[in-house]
C-alpha cells in the first residue's frame, strides 16, 4: 500500500503556517508551526510542522532550553540539515539581540515646530523638490518618515493613493505632509493648496487625517495648520 504524503501544500489553506499567519495573525501559530516557517520544507513523509515538533522535543518543548541548542544538536533530527538548522539558530539569535536592545521611546509630534525639527535634515542642501510624509500613531508619536517623490526645481508629483497605502500598511492614525522649496520662497503655490486639499479630503474618507503640511526651505518653514489652511 502506498503511503500518502502529508506535505503542507496538500493541507487546507487555513492549516498552512504561512497562510494561517496571514489569515489569523502570528499569535495563532503554535511553536511547531512557527518553526515550520523557518524550516520551509518537509522531508520524506514528514511535513515542516512535523519536523518542527521533533526539533522541539530536543528541549522537551521548553523554549528557554530550546534557545540553548547547538547546530550539531539540531542536525541530529532527520530532515533537518545544516541549512535549516542555521535558519533556526539565526532566528533565535535575533530574538536574543532584540531582548537586549533598549526600547526607544517614540518621538511625539506636538507642534509644527517639532515636526519641522524632525523633517529639516531630510531637506538639507537639496536643489530640487522632494516630498516626504510623517506617519503618526494615535498618540501623535512618529512611526516613520517616508519619501514619496523626487521632482525638479519647481515641482514634484505625489500620488494620494500611495500616501495612504503606506499609512494603512503601517497602521498609522494621522499624517503630516512636507515638501521643500529650493527657491526659499515659503509661500504655498496654488498647486500646493490644491494638492493639500485633495490629500486632506482623501484622509477624511479613510479616517487618517492630515494634521499639517509643511513647506520647508533653508530660511524656515510654512505651516498650513498654523495659518489655518487645513
Amino acid at each position: 500500500m502506498q503511503v500518502q504524503k502529508t506535505t503542507i501544500p496538500h493541507w487546507s489553506e487555513e492549516d498552512r503556517p504561512r497562510e494561517k499567519m496571514i489569515l489569523k495573525g502570528r499569535n495563532s501559530l503554535s511553536d511547531a508551526e512557527l518553526l515550520a516557517i523557518l524550516i520551509g520544507t518537509g522531508s520524506g513523509n514528514k511535513s515542516a510542522v512535523d519536523l518542527g515538533r521533533e526539533v522541539l522535543l530536543l528541549a522537551k518543548g521548553d523554549l528557554y532550553e530550546f534557545g540553548k541548542l547547538r547546530l550539531s544538536q539540531l542536525c541530529e533530527v532527520k530532515g533537518i540539515g545544516q541549512s535549516k538548522a542555521i535558519s533556526i539558530l539565526a532566528a533565535l539569535e535575533l530574538g536574543r539581540r532584540r531582548k537586549g536592545t533598549k526600547v526607544q521611546k517614540r518621538r511625539k509630534i506636538t507642534s509644527s515646530e517639532r515636526a519641522f525639527e524632525e523633517l529639516k535634515p531630510y531637506f538639507t542642501d537639496l536643489s530640487h523638490e522632494e516630498f516626504f510624509v510623517m506617519y503618526l500613531n494615535r498618540a501623535n508619536e512618529l512611526i516613520q518618515v517616508k519619501q514619496l517623490s523626487i521632482g525638479g526645481v519647481s515641482g514634484t508629483y505625489v500620488d494620494s493613493k500611495i500616501i495612504f497605502k503606506y499609512g494603512i500598511d503601517m497602521g498609522a492614525s494621522a499624517i503630516i505632509l512636507s515638501h521643500n522649496h529650493p527657491s526659499r520662497n515659503l509661500k504655498p503655490s496654488e498647486a500646493d493648496r490644491k494638492l493639500t486639499k485633495k490629500i486632506q479630503q482623501f484622509g477624511e474618507l479613510i479616517e487618517m487625517p492630515v494634521l499639517d503640511h509643511l513647506i520647508i526651505a533653508d530660511n524656515g518653514y510654512f505651516s498650513f495648520s498654523d495659518q489655518e489652511l487645513l
